[in-house]
């Protein structure tokens, strides 16, 4: 194996076990050790790739929320396909959860999902809402609502949200989430 793809090998594993550790201990509690062990690397070489715990925490919390190309789909689906994408995220994406329970928690992990959300979620705004200006607003309404569906279903684990199916979710926050891009102002 050359000396760039085991640097590689190793980023990956060090980024891996990162994600997993942070997503169960949260940033503070999680450690450089810890990270390393779960790794199995020297704790020297995490610094050596990622400075330290918030280069690493930067890194690890590279999320593509993968969101869906709107272009083709009538307006006034828009809301419903958002939040069935989410939903499919959060369902199979436990370091989302665990980003999130870290963004509630932690000064660093907050700026982040901020800046996932700005940067992911601001363009498809951009794209639909009737004025661009108001992209960033109308983002901030609809992460309003897909975090915090995100908070009760899978952090917090409240009984009536876990208890909804997702086309009941979609149903409830579709038409929301809907208002929240394409609506005039009210």
């Amino acid at each position: 194996m050359t000396t760039a793809r085991r640097s590689d090998a190793t980023r990956a594993a060090i980024l891996e076990a990162a994600r997993e550790r942070f997503a169960e201990d949260g940033y503070e509690r999680a450690t450089i050790r810890a990270i390393a062990r779960d790794a199995a690397i020297d704790p020297s070489m995490v610094m050596r790739y990622y400075g330290n715990k918030e280069g690493l925490f930067a890194a690890a919390s590279e999320i593509d929320l993968d969101l869906p190309a709107l272009g083709g789909l009538p307006s006034r689906h828009i809301g419903a396909v958002l939040v069935t994408h989410f939903l499919d995220r959060w369902e199979r994406d436990d370091v989302l959860t665990g980003m999130l329970r870290v963004g509630v928690t932690n000064t660093a992990g907050a700026e982040r999902m901020r800046a996932v959300f700005a940067e992911q979620l601001g363009p498809i705004a951009r794209g639909v809402c009737p004025d661009p200006a108001e992209a960033p607003r109308r983002a901030a309404l609809v992460a309003s609502q897909v975090l915090g569906m995100a908070l009760a279903r899978y952090v917090l684990r409240l009984p009536p949200a876990v208890e909804m199916s997702a086309d009941e979710v979609v149903a409830w926050l579709g038409p929301t989430v809907q208002r929240y891009l394409t609506d005039p102002e009210p």
